[in-house]
């Protein structure tokens, strides 16, 4: 019984301390230490970076994205109130500058909406690495681009649960809270996502999808040091 109550409570004191290591952190970037600013950019940056994507399709824009992200929101730390995440709050800033960006190049349909058309869409085809390819690294980038062509084809709607859910990791909860809609709704459009995108294709390449738009390395790092130039902070 009393293992059973200590380890009821391990999550909670667990949580507790994440909430309180990452409190602390805000307050030293509210404080513009550059430490504390290029550490919260490099945890969420793949993140941002992928949301932004899946909205506008484009590398770049999805960058620029990023990149005023982060001005906007360590430039209003003070408005950061801990209701969610971090980088749940992050999140947001980046769907919302990536849709406003969205609306004024292109007709928009809102997340939250969703036609019976394209819930009926086709299913996609795509091809696949032959068994036994030599090649085996030029087999996988063709396939990374393969599955990048095939993510940027969905439906808005389906694409950015997607890469929320399946790319990125976060739970059925997290999703529903950060797009504003029912946990229902994000089971619903995943499923719909992954027929599209055909299971017995995503079970071949599975592992190399982990590593679909990447945002490390030099790119990572030249983000990260253009926002902390516009903000005035370091060398």
């Amino acid at each position: 019984m009393q293992r059973t109550a200590a380890g009821a409570k391990a999550p909670n004191a667990k949580a507790s301390e994440i909430r309180s290591l990452e409190a602390q952190l805000i307050d030293r970037a509210r404080a513009r230490d550059e430490a504390a600013l290029r550490e919260i950019m490099q945890v969420n940056n793949r993140r941002l970076y992928r949301l932004a994507r899946a909205i506008l399709r484009s590398d770049s824009e999805a960058e620029d994205v990023v990149q005023e992200t982060y001005v906007r929101a360590f430039t209003h730390l003070d408005g950061f109130r801990g209701e969610s995440g971090l980088s749940t709050w992050l999140s947001r800033i980046a769907i919302n500058e990536a849709l406003g960006r969205s609306r004024s190049a292109r007709p928009h349909v809102e997340l939250g909406a969703v036609s019976e058309a394209a819930l009926e869409a086709q299913i996609i085809k795509f091809p696949v690495s032959p068994a036994g390819d030599p090649e085996r690294t030029m087999a996988q980038r063709e396939i990374q681009r393969v599955v990048e062509r095939a993510i940027d084809e969905l439906p808005d709607v389906f694409r950015m649960v997607f890469v929320a859910r399946v790319m990125e990791g976060m739970s059925i909860e997290e999703t529903a809270d950060l797009l504003a809609v029912k946990p229902e709704t994000v089971k619903t459009r995943l499923h719909r996502a992954r027929t599209m995108l055909r299971e017995n294709v995503e079970k071949e390449i599975g592992p190399v999808m982990m590593d679909a738009f990447p945002f490390a390395g030099w790119r990572c790092e030249r983000l990260t040091e253009a926002v902390l130039k516009r903000l005035g902070v370091g060398g």
